[in-house]
């Protein structure tokens, strides 16, 4: 493990000479609306160049690169893995696997899990042959999360589970689910678990809901006398509402990274010249110029700030806070980008389908309707900031 000066620099060479080498060409190329490696049981690839990136990356242990290598991770410090990271962005490589297990299941199971539990699911995140979704929000408890009613019942060998989740992202897909569920009636709070359970158990169904930009990422989930083995319980009996918490910091950190992923392969500048044109090497409507130099420059910004906030949470320092604030920005910023888009492409971005428009082009309207759920997912703007006013200002509610 190298922490500095010249070990650093010995593990970048040896870092970019391996990607160099083990990276496809078709992987430095960006990345189209469906073409993210998911994995799992059933995942078909779309080119055998994505399952040699994705196995390539896997066997050094870096699609989870600062995991321990016990469970299959890089065992790589802060400083090593900022450089993998700087070398991965230089080749433009493309992500080797997007998962749920990684972004946040995958680091509570660290914190809370059992031995054996980070035995049987951390090293298949990391080669991507488990795909997880999440089972947090219900019909009655969105922003209110602990009002959650998913009912969970000690039956002795087994627990038994019936409810409803919704807005379950990728349930239809997903091998299994890591799942808030209530096994005290008694209490808010405090009578919350935290369980995993295989979505092929009898009594799971899922039914997708369809979204306004056309696709449907999202699904109601109902659980009919499901029964799960009780060794899927994470942590402590009734002690979900601690992991639940953690888990959403990683989740709005993971946002945050990757700013949502939306609104087109192609920086706004590159589209902006293609669709507005150019005059003396600037685009020649000032205003938007001024307004896509603006994003960009917060765009940097937000992203040092990230990895700032990335490296004190690596430093065992408290950034629950700051994953609020991130969550926030990159939701406007996501926001903006599909803004600036649609507007650069002008009539071009009137398009729903046809053979008149380009790929890129039926992307974009798309991509703006889509980012409107990007101030809800993760918890909403609303309740992030109240997070913010509490524990970064100091606020306090008014009697």
């Amino acid at each position: 493990m190298a922490d500095g000066g010249e070990p650093l620099e010995a593990f970048r060479c040896e870092t970019r000479a391996w990607l160099e080498a083990n990276c496809p060409a078709s992987m430095r190329t960006p990345m189209g609306e469906d073409d993210a490696v998911w994995g799992g049981r059933n995942f078909k690839f779309k080119s055998p160049d994505a399952k040699a990136w994705l196995d390539a990356m896997a066997t050094r242990g870096w699609t989870a690169p600062t995991w321990p290598k016990a469970y299959g991770g890089g065992g790589l410090s802060n400083a090593e893995n900022i450089v993998l990271q700087e070398e991965l962005r230089r080749i433009k490589a493309r992500a080797p696997l997007f998962s749920f297990g990684l972004w946040m299941f995958g680091p509570v199971l660290l914190e809370y899990g059992n031995e054996a539990q980070k035995q049987a699911y951390l090293p298949k995140i990391v080669r991507g042959e488990i795909r997880w979704c999440q089972g947090y929000s219900e019909p009655g408890a969105g922003s209110d999360l602990a009002s959650l009613q998913t009912k969970c019942e000690d039956k002795g060998d087994h627990y038994l589970i019936n409810g409803q989740k919704v807005w379950t992202s990728y349930a239809n897909e997903a091998d299994w689910i890591f799942c808030l569920v209530r096994t005290d009636t008694s209490v808010k709070h405090e009578g919350i678990s935290f369980i995993v359970f295989d979505m092929t158990s009898p009594g799971v169904e899922t039914r997708p809901i369809k979204l306004i930009s056309g696709n449907s990422p999202f699904c109601e989930t109902f659980f009919t006398d499901v029964k799960v083995p009780k060794e899927n319980l994470v942590g402590k009996l009734n002690g979900g509402w601690e992991i639940a918490k953690r888990l959403l910091m990683y989740e709005r950190q993971s946002i945050s990274a990757s700013g949502f992923g939306g609104g087109g392969a192609l920086p706004i500048e590159e589209i902006a010249k293609h669709y507005v044109g150019v005059d003396n090497g600037k685009l020649t409507d000032a205003d938007l110029r001024a307004r896509i130099a603006a994003h960009k420059m917060f765009d940097k910004a937000f992203s040092l700030t990230v990895r700032r906030g990335q490296e004190m949470a690596k430093a065992g320092e408290n950034v629950s806070a700051m994953a609020s604030m991130f969550k926030v920005a990159a939701a406007g910023l996501n926001q903006e980008k599909s803004e600036l888009i649609v507007e650069s492409l002008g009539n071009r971005a009137l398009g729903w389908g046809g053979d008149g428009f380009s790929k890129p082009e039926l992307m974009a309207p798309r991509a703006l309707l889509r980012a409107k759920g990007n101030s809800i997912e993760g918890g909403t703007t609303e309740v992030n900031l109240n997070v913010v006013a509490k524990r970064v200002l100091g606020l306090r509610d008014h009697q």
